[in-house]
């Protein structure tokens, strides 16, 4: 395939690093619902997990560019980021916000992979993609924060050593200043945490992703945990988010490109009617416009990550290009069983795996609807419905 990639001698390496962790690997991890020790361990190893910490804090300083190559390669070499990107995009609120203090307290224990920052607390069960309103709380109490309150579908927190932690320290303003004012951002010990104050209950999903339900009762943290300023936490964690879509879109075209090999690899080797079925166009133009729409939503995913780079507003690309990543991905997902017919669903192919994993995507970590919306009422000045 003629498509030009950015960093080569990255995706080569990570590819060899995925071939000794091929689908049997997966399979297994999926069935019995574990996490990826030896995976996340190989790549923190390997110096990938730290791509974008500076190199005085003990990382290669590379761009989101780079990181997006590393999490594109792991999905098309058939394996599952889930379990490590949040290290990639959550570690930018602390590098962007946080103080000298706290960077050198934690990016080079980050970077080393002695302390893994994986997990990414802010979505509630009564707020959902309103993140203006949750009710998590977190009072001053001396040189401690005391919080309380829910969150849910937090991933990887019974294997991550920290979290970062979206909080209220102030009742949402009704009217004047501006719905998101009054939130701060924790870094929070989970070592320290759970069991004093933390309780962490497992979501059971379609996918092997270490969903969790976590509880906070008068949780204390200290209060030089604070990243940035109190009541602006919301700002904070914006440039995490952005990341956040443009890696996953990363992942996304990895999927598709994967969907599209296993799809075109078994077209030309299965044989009905004494024919292989890729003759046959109505298998032929599915799988080629998956792949037609895997390359075009590319190449959103890299304009948005040369913007975020280039330190440039890139909200909106970042959004568009996690929408058509997205959708590419389910297109070859679905031509790629479609394709394989009852194979496809067949353990032993990881054609099903895949097929969920991609899937979560047009809901999480920000949903299809919702950036449609912003699209609208932020590019097009359309008004907005509520």
């Amino acid at each position: 395939m003629a498509t030009v990639q950015s960093f080569p001698e990255i995706r080569a390496a990570v590819e060899r690093l995925c071939a000794g962790f091929g689908g049997d690997y997966w399979r297994r991890l999926d069935a019995d619902r574990q996490y990826p020790t030896e995976f996340v361990r190989a790549l923190t190893e390997a110096g990938y997990l730290s791509v974008l910490i500076p190199e005085e804090y003990g990382g290669s300083g590379l761009p989101l560019g780079a990181a997006c190559a590393v999490l594109e390669e792991i999905h098309r070499s058939g394996g599952n980021g889930g379990a490590c990107h949040a290290q990639m995009y959550t570690m930018g609120t602390v590098l962007r916000h946080g103080s000298e203090e706290q960077k050198r307290q934690f990016l080079p224990a980050i970077a080393a992979g002695s302390l893994r920052l994986q997990a990414f607390g802010v979505t509630e069960p009564g707020s959902g993609t309103d993140t203006s309103r949750i009710r998590t709380t977190a009072v001053r109490d001396g040189d401690d924060y005391v919080v309380n309150g829910q969150k849910v579908f937090i991933s990887r927190t019974e294997h991550s050593d920290l979290m970062v932690l979206l909080v209220r320290t102030s009742p949402r303003p009704e009217t004047g200043s501006s719905h998101t004012d009054g939130m701060s951002v924790l870094l929070v010990d989970m070592r320290e945490a759970l069991g004093n104050g933390l309780t962490i209950r497992p979501i059971d999903t379609m996918m092997n992703h270490a969903t969790t339900e976590l509880f906070f009762d008068d949780l204390r943290v200290p209060a030089k945990n604070l990243v940035g300023v109190e009541g602006q936490g919301f700002r904070c964690i914006l440039d995490g988010m952005n990341a956040e879509r443009i890696l996953i879109a990363a992942e996304c075209i990895g999927d598709a490109r994967w969907f599209t090999e296993k799809s075109s690899n078994y077209a030309r080797e299965r044989e009905v009617f004494g024919r292989p079925i890729g003759a046959n166009q109505g298998v032929q133009f599915p799988i080629a416009r998956a792949h037609i729409q895997a390359e075009a939503a590319a190449l959103m995913v890299r304009q948005a990550a040369q913007l975020y780079d280039a330190g440039q507003p890139a909200g909106a690309e970042a959004n568009m290009a996690k929408l058509l990543a997205s959708e590419a991905a389910w297109a070859a997902a679905e031509a790629c069983i479609q394709t394989h017919g009852g194979y496809g669903f067949a353990a032993d192919y990881d054609v099903e795996r895949k097929f969920r994993e991609t899937r979560l995507y047009q809901v999480a970590p920000i949903s299809t609807n919702l950036i449609l919306s912003f699209v609208a009422t932020r590019e097009l000045g359309l008004p907005k419905s509520f």
